[in-house]
């Protein structure tokens, strides 16, 4: 899915309302959907510097389809 185009430089976006962080290289139409959503509420955060190690340490939990990529790839 391409990267929204406020954030096309940023990998993770974090949804403030569930602290839940959102891989956007991801390719699952769940994800798209989600981000989508995500992105029209302007309810969420970029991290920086941009992993998943920053977003954790902000209390983000990533999203299931993260463990997913990662077992996969």
């Amino acid at each position: 899915m391409p990267r929204p185009a406020r954030f096309s430089s940023s990998r993770y976006l974090g949804d403030k309302r569930t602290q839940t962080v959102y891989d956007v290289d991801v390719d699952d139409p769940a994800v798209a959907s989600a981000i989508d959503e995500l992105v029209t509420s302007e309810q969420f955060a970029s991290f920086a510097p941009d992993t998943l190690a920053e977003a954790r340490n902000r209390g983000y939990r990533p999203h299931p389809s993260i463990g997913r990529a990662v077992d996969a790839g």
